[in-house]
């Protein structure tokens, strides 16, 4: 649960960031970031290299958390907003399970599947309310982010058996430096002056915490207690995105909200025990 309220902000902290840089530049800056502060602690605690066999996992990894699903939202988010990706981010649970099943071979029961549907429904009808327009782009980037998230997720739940929780996100970082620190530099804008205080909020956060931090608790979590079980607490995130917003920005919480987080809420607690 730590893990998933961490994430819950990072679609409007993502959001927040593209109000001052470019999306390419925010993705390759928050895994450059993440990766030096990995490398850091990887080294401070001197932490055993992974062995050869781990790199193809790790790869994955970094592919679907590190590169893909920041870049990919990134993209998502400059036609859409962070509102309307909280639709998608009700499906992460189904796919993260999917995968889990692909990846681990984990073999969820026939009523698991049944209540991870309707919990998705539940909190996919709920983030919908209200949108509008025929859909475009930004669309086809969130669902794409959706798949290579819940591929990362489900790979890394499985490696974090083997590495630890925090090493994965570790050394998937490292693993991305080559690629992101170089593009980090080559798109660093040319007046950074200009960039305003909260954009700079909105990297710090989606590198440290929604790259690092969050998944220090998420990784271990899913190894500890299985990633189709686990996972179904991310139908939970978009509702605690809302009370982020509510507590922070002052929106109002609809009695509609509590009613469906309560609903998702059920859906997840017997899911996790039927798994």
């Amino acid at each position: 649960m730590i893990g998933v309220a961490i994430f819950s902000a990072s679609l409007a902290a993502t959001r927040l960031a593209l109000t001052g840089m470019d999306a390419l530049f925010l993705s390759a800056a928050r895994a450059a970031l993440a990766g030096l502060a990995g490398a850091a602690a990887l080294l401070i605690l001197r932490e055993a290299w992974p062995r050869r066999g781990d790199l193809a996992a790790l790869a994955i990894v970094a592919g679907g958390v590190v590169v893909g699903f920041p870049l990919l939202t990134a993209l998502a988010l400059r036609t859409v907003g962070a509102a309307h990706g909280t639709v998608f981010v009700g499906l992460l649970p189904l796919s993260t399970a999917l995968f889990g099943a692909l990846r681990s071979g984990e073999r969820p029961s026939a009523a698991f599947w049944v209540l991870s549907v309707l919990g998705a429904l539940v909190t996919v009808g709920f983030a919908a309310r209200g949108l509008d327009g025929p859909p475009g782009p930004g669309d086809a980037f969130m669902l794409a982010a959706i798949l290579v998230c819940g591929l990362g997720y489900a790979e890394g739940g499985v490696l974090a058996r083997r590495l630890g929780g925090w090493q994965v996100i570790a050394w998937a970082t490292v693993l991305s430096l080559p690629l992101s620190l170089p593009l980090a530099l080559a798109l660093t804008p040319a007046h950074l002056e200009a960039i305003p205080l909260p954009a700079w909020a909105g990297l710090g956060y989606v590198a440290l915490f929604s790259m690092l931090i969050g998944f220090v608790f998420w990784y271990r979590a899913l190894a500890r207690g299985g990633i189709a079980a686990i996972g179904q607490l991310q139908l939970l995130q978009p509702f605690m995105g809302l009370g982020v917003a509510a507590l922070v920005l002052g929106e109002r919480i609809e009695p509609a909200m509590i009613a469906a987080a309560l609903l998702v809420a059920a859906c997840v607690a017997l899911a996790r025990r039927l798994a």
